[in-house]
C-alpha cells in the first residue's frame, strides 16, 4: 500500500524550510532534476536516495510527457523510456509517496498540464497532496489560466510554482510573484532544456528584478551543468536547478551497476561547489 502523508500550510512547509536552512548555513539550494521512470521506477528510487545522501536540498521529478515542449533532447529521450515503461503521472504520485517514506528532500513534480487535467485538478491535488508532493511546477500552464489549479493546491500544501523567463516583462514579474508561492523558478534563457557551455549576461539582474517583485526564494534552472556555473548562480540566486547533466549521465550508464554511485559523486561536486558564501547572520 502507497503511503499517505499529512500537509501542510503553504509558505510554511518544507520547500520553505528547506531554503531557509540552506541560507542559515550561508549556502545556495542544490535542486537536482531527474525522470520518473528512466531508466526504470526502482532505479529512480534508488538514484533519489542518492542524491539525498549527497546533500540535495529538494527533488524535482519529472513526470514524462509525449509532447515536453519545454524540455530538449537528453530530456526528451528520459520521457520517451519512461513512457516506454509505462509510467503515468499516476504512477509519480505513487513514486512520490515512496521516496517521501524514503525520506527524500521536498519534492516538486515538474509536469505539463494535461496529465493534470486529464485526472481532474480537485482529484490531482487531493492525490499530490497525500502522495507527499510539496511543489508542483508546470511548465505550459500561464499564470493568468493558473488560479483554478492554485485554489485545489493552496488549502492542500502543495505550492504552486511559478517560472520567469528573460523575456517576462515588469508587469508580468509582478503579477507572476504575487500569485507565487514555495519559489521563483527563474529560467536562465529561452529556449529548452538542457546543457550550456555559459550563463547568458543578463541572468544576475533578472534574478534581481524577481527578487525586488517578491520575497520568495529564487532559483535558476535551465543550462546548468557544471559546478562552476553553479557557484557563480550561488553568488546572486538562492536555488540552483542541475537537469539535463544528471539525466544525461543516467542515460550514459543506464546499464550500468554503479549508476547511483555515479550520480551520487556528480551531486556531491554540485553540492560543494555551493559551500562558499560566507555563513548569514543569525
Amino acid at each position: 500500500m502507497t503511503p499517505s502523508v499529512a500537509p501542510e500550510p503553504p509558505g510554511e512547509g518544507r520547500i520553505a524550510r528547506a531554503f531557509a536552512e540552506a541560507r542559515a548555513h550561508g549556502r545556495c539550494c542544490l535542486i537536482p532534476y531527474i525522470t520518473a521512470g528512466d531508466p526504470d521506477l526502482a532505479r529512480t528510487r534508488s538514484i533519489a536516495r542518492g542524491l539525498a545522501a549527497a546533500g540535495a536540498d529538494l527533488l524535482e521529478i519529472g513526470v514524462p510527457f509525449s509532447d515536453p515542449i519545454a524540455d530538449g533532447p537528453v530530456n526528451q529521450r528520459a520521457s520517451e523510456r519512461a513512457l516506454r515503461n509505462g509510467v503515468t503521472m499516476r504512477t509519480c504520485l505513487d513514486l512520490s509517496a515512496r521516496l517521501r517514506a524514503d525520506g527524500a528532500p521536498p519534492i516538486i513534480l515538474f509536469t505539463y498540464y494535461n496529465p493534470i487535467h486529464r485526472m481532474g485538478l480537485e482529484s490531482f491535488a487531493v492525490a499530490a497532496a497525500s502522495s507527499g508532493v510539496d511543489g508542483v511546477l508546470v511548465t505550459d500552464l500561464p499564470p493568468e489560466e493558473a488560479d483554478e489549479l492554485q485554489a485545489a493546491l493552496r488549502p492542500r500544501g502543495v505550492d504552486l510554482i511559478f517560472l520567469l523567463s528573460p523575456t517576462s516583462s515588469k508587469q508580468r514579474i509582478e503579477r507572476i510573484c504575487r500569485n507565487a508561492c514555495g519559489f521563483i523558478y527563474v529560467i536562465s534563457r529561452t529556449g529548452v532544456t538542457g546543457a550550456r557551455e555559459d550563463l547568458p549576461p543578463g541572468l544576475e539582474a533578472q534574478v534581481r528584478a524577481a527578487r525586488d517583485a517578491s520575497r520568495l526564494p529564487i532559483a535558476v534552472g535551465f543550462g546548468i551543468s557544471r559546478p562552476e556555473q553553479a557557484r557563480r548562480i550561488a553568488d546572486f540566486a538562492d536555488g540552483v536547478v542541475v537537469g539535463s547533466a544528471l539525466v544525461r549521465l543516467i542515460e550514459e550508464h543506464a546499464g550500468s551497476a554503479g549508476l547511483e554511485e555515479r550520480v551520487e559523486e556528480f551531486c556531491r561536486t554540485l553540492q560543494a561547489s555551493l559551500h562558499l558564501r560566507p555563513a548569514a547572520e543569525s
